[in-house]
């Protein structure tokens, strides 16, 4: 199901639907940092899915009007027309998108239906940011990008990562040359407990029901791409399970409670991610870039930052050798969220790290700008589909595999 090579959906195919349309899209400008909007133009904005699509202040952005908003559920609908502000619901985003004022939605619903909702919302015309991940299968990846270059209209994945504090400093560190060459990298996300959403209370099962952890991958592999750029091209994954009878019955026949992928770049880097449901885990989404002149380190969930410096100071170690000593360094990690990287009214802590009021002002921005949003599709597929291509590898014991590229 999931074959990059699929008739339907190659990208031999798809080149020439692109081609023939004669559209084109533009790599995402990396390091954009939105800045003080410079426009009064106002983005008539739709807002889907009354959980998570709660918490992105789209009220508080200067450039924006909540139009309306919707959910299936009534007490969801009344929930995002409270943070909004908003009068206007609909029940479904199929009623939504007849909307003529709306020009962009955010998406807010659950996993399996990110595909469908952003071809949908594309091809009513509107702009999309959607929840992550892009899609769960490589067939519905290509589907999404032939369905933006086919539209014209811009697309952003939410991904939180991408604009955590953290990320925000790596990001700098790298334009300005301070990791020299960054040679590996890792991530971890860490969610220990989450079986107890896998059922309603009336006992139906969730989509997220034994959700594969590498089907939602982008918390973890954000950390690098956001950074550097690279992109992911082959993989060895391997999970854990441990066949306790929750996971049995799932829809996506998945036995593993948690997963690591072994990721080597297109530089020849490698980088380690870990997505993780069950164990003496710490919550946590984290990254680390270690490079030859500096690395620089996230921690555990309140545990402070640090970066260590290649020294040139000699002493002896255990063994008695003299050796380099490298130098450990507690940082002082940035608010960027208090700065002129938004607007005044934004300038406050939000969730995820601080990344939801940027992930709203970049989506908003990249429209009135009309350039392309930093995790555009090409960046959102970047992020995705390694972990798909990962967790075919654990079911296959560990199996070298190749990972679609989504930019040629």
């Amino acid at each position: 199901m999931n074959n990059p090579n699929n008739k339907k959906f190659s990208r031999r195919n798809f080149i020439g639907i692109t081609a023939a349309t004669g559209t084109a899209l533009a790599i995402s400008p990396r390091f954009a940092f939105a800045g003080i909007p410079t426009s009064t133009r106002k983005v008539r904005v739709g807002v889907v899915g009354g959980r998570f699509g709660l918490g992105f202040f789209f009220d508080e952005h200067p450039n924006v009007v909540v139009e309306a908003v919707s959910d299936l559920r009534a007490d969801r609908r009344a929930a995002l027309m409270s943070t909004y502000k908003c009068n206007k619901a609909y029940n479904s985003l199929e009623l939504l998108l007849k909307d003529p004022k709306i020009e962009a939605v955010g998406i807010f619903t659950p996993a399996p239906d990110h595909a469908n909702h952003v071809v949908q919302t594309l091809k009513a015309g509107k702009h999309a940011l959607c929840a992550v991940p892009a899609a769960l299968t490589i067939e519905d990846c290509y589907r999404i990008l032939q369905a933006v270059k086919s539209t014209g209209k811009k697309y952003m994945m939410a991904e939180t990562s991408t604009f955590r504090q953290e990320t925000i400093t790596a990001k700098k560190m790298y334009k300005a040359g301070k990791f020299g060459n960054i040679f590996s990298s890792a991530a971890q996300y860490y969610h220990p407990g989450l079986e107890e959403l896998y059922f309603n209370p009336d006992g139906s099962a969730t989509w997220r029901h034994g959700l594969p952890p590498m089907l939602y991958p982008t918390h973890v592999t954000a950390f690098l791409i956001a950074v550097t750029g690279e992109r992911l091209t082959h993989v060895t994954g391997l999970g854990w399970g441990d066949d306790d009878p929750i996971l049995k019955g799932n829809p996506y026949n998945n036995p593993f409670w948690n997963e690591t992928a072994f990721f080597k770049t297109n530089r020849g880097n490698s980088f380690i991610g870990e997505v993780c449901w069950r164990g003496a885990l710490s919550h946590c989404e984290k990254g680390e870039w270690r490079g030859d002149k500096m690395s620089y380190y996230m921690g555990y969930k309140n545990q402070p930052v640090h970066t260590v410096h290649a020294g040139d100071k000699l002493v002896k170690d255990y063994g008695g050798f003299t050796v380099a000593h490298p130098e450990l360094k507690p940082y002082d990690q940035e608010k960027w969220y208090e700065t002129d990287a938004l607007p005044e009214a934004m300038r406050h802590t939000s969730g995820h790290g601080g990344s939801h009021t940027f992930i709203t002002h970049e989506f908003i921005s990249s429209i009135i700008e009309d350039r392309e949003p930093e995790v555009n599709i090409y960046e959102a597929l970047a992020y995705t589909a390694p972990g798909i291509i990962a967790h075919e590898s654990a079911l296959k014991g560990g199996e070298y595999k190749s990972i679609p590229n989504f930019d040629e």
